[in-house]
């Protein structure tokens, strides 16, 4: 038992911190003025079909409306007044499934019109420049089970690899499988008994008749179940034997996950702890907070020396291994060697804490020798196995770089804390303290005019002044020869770095 969660709520947020080898390698957040919304299902009305793109735009009560993909449409669309079920395509309830049969393929346009009323799921919360993504294949996640209510295909998580498992697995579906609807074991059923799965299945099917129940008697739009809260829902989808313990600060928050571990795991109940240190909070204790700060950051420093440099960008992440102040002690390839794999392991733990998405390319430090290629390769493979999110890799590239993509369906850790520079506007970067001199003087010629024979005073930021009075005092003197004037210089720290301005005096 190697791993620990830590659970600390307040009036204002839920965080969610997994330790593995007693360091933070994933973090959920949850603010309760702004909750996420993955999971959540509404009934819907849709606004705009869109035969282009092969989508569509639902209103489900939100101040965007979500984007629906046709290849997330069931045929027939879900609604409460039709009992009709097919197979469905691949469900999104869970990274670890199995994925059902492909559908008929059919046009939007065949599917929706503008005005019908949906039932949808969220998928992927909104982003600033898009509406949340949602699905109409519904998908009731459970403890062990997960039920697809208008889906007939039964599956196992990809992650129970034994054959042998797998087949019982599936025989115990076949065994309890509702009329008209779908399961699929997750990967903390593995070994479940019937009774298990019978349990869980009884939980599920009175879930979903409640959600039935209540969209029958509602209008569009409208949400008609939220998912478990931040606290719950991890505690629900990874909590194992792998556990030692469940760090819990709130006492409310721990009354409610020990009533709902007895229900979903009671062999784990001993483990969940409250914590008492009223003048320290959890996070505190366990040096969280800092690690958090530092995950802001673009450059991570390895233990051996070397450091990753981080560059999310709209397209990509792009990740540069460097061997910095490790400088080795037997040759350079295996310097080389040493770095590429303490930053493989780093650079995975990385992308789960900052929960990196999309695109990402690793940019290692080049390696000559084709064993140690392969050996780089084989641990960043291993370490990505600890991740629950879908991931594709590709093999080291001549150039040295690995090209992976990962599936993200909330915000990433820096989306979620931080927001845009109101000095550099996103970019990163200011314009250098030379620059804006030049700039300076630029606009003093282009009104020499009226600064001829004048005296003038430039207010600037102090780090400007101190440059114009050291390294760029030549401007002044030519500026002053030049225009037979006087300036003065006076600094504001009020002022942008960038912004100055020209006064007569």
């Amino acid at each position: 038992m190697t791993k620990k969660m830590l659970i600390e709520s307040d009036p204002h947020e839920a965080r969610v911190a997994i330790l593995e080898q007693d360091r933070l390698t994933e973090l959920f957040i949850e603010r309760h003025h702004d909750l996420g919304i993955v999971g959540n299902i509404y009934k819907g009305r849709v606004n705009r079909v869109l035969p282009g793109m092969q989508a569509a735009f639902v209103d489900i009560g939100l101040d965007r409306d979500a984007f629906l993909y046709v290849s997330e449409v069931m045929e027939p669309s879900l609604s409460f007044d039709d009992d009709h079920h097919e197979d469905v395509p691949d469900s999104t309830a869970d990274d670890e499934l199995e994925a059902p049969p492909e559908p008929v393929e059919r046009t939007i346009d065949q599917l929706l019109k503008p005005g019908q009323e949906v039932v949808v799921q969220v998928l992927k919360d909104a982003m600033p420049n898009k509406g949340a993504r949602v699905s109409t294949q519904i998908t009731l996640p459970g403890r062990s089970l997960v039920l697809l209510p208008n889906v007939t295909h039964l599956g196992v998580s990809r992650r129970i690899e034994d054959e042998e498992e797998r087949e019982q697995l599936r025989s115990l579906l076949e065994e309890v499988q509702p009329p008209g609807a779908g399961l699929i074991v997750r990967t903390a059923g593995a070994d479940s008994s019937r009774e298990e799965l019978e349990h869980d299945l009884g939980f599920l099917t009175r879930l979903w008749e409640r959600i039935k129940s209540r969209g029958e008697r509602v209008a569009a739009p409208t949400l008609i179940h939220r998912d478990l809260d931040l606290a719950l829902r991890i505690a629900r989808d990874y909590l194992s034997e792998d556990y030692s313990v469940i760090w819990v600060d709130g006492e409310e928050t721990y009354e409610r996950l020990v009533d709902f571990v007895d229900q979903i795991q009671p062999s784990l109940l001993s483990r969940v702890k409250l914590h008492h240190h009223q003048n320290r909070g959890l996070f505190e204790r366990f040096g969280l907070d800092d690690e958090i700060e530092a995950a802001l950051k673009t450059k991570v420093w390895l233990k051996s020396g070397g450091h990753i440099v981080i560059h999310p960008t709209e397209a990509l992440v792009a990740i540069d291994v460097n061997t910095g102040r490790y400088v080795g002690s037997r040759n350079l390839e295996d310097t080389v060697l040493t770095t590429n794999l303490e930053a493989v392991r780093e650079i995975v733990r990385q992308i789960r804490l900052r929960n990196l998405g999309g695109i990402i390319v690793i940019d290692l430090i080049d390696m000559i020798e084709e064993e140690h290629q392969q050996q780089v390769f084989e641990t960043l493979e291993l370490e990505l196995s600890k991740d629950r999110a879908k991931y594709k890799v590709l093999n080291i590239s001549e150039f040295g770089l690995v090209e992976l993509t990962r599936k993200r369906s909330r915000p990433s850790l820096e989306r979620l804390l931080t927001q845009p520079c109101t000095y550099c506007r996103g970019t990163g970067r200011i314009k250098s303290l030379s620059t804006i001199a030049l700039n300076l003087r630029r606009q003093i010629l282009a009104h020499s005019s009226r600064y001829r024979g004048q005296e003038i005073m430039l207010r600037v930021h102090p780090d400007v002044a101190r440059a114009l009075q050291r390294q760029e005092q030549a401007i002044l003197r030519e500026l002053e020869s030049e225009l037979a004037v006087e300036i003065l210089i006076q600094s504001d720290t009020e002022l942008h770095h960038e912004h100055f301005d020209i006064l007569e005096v």
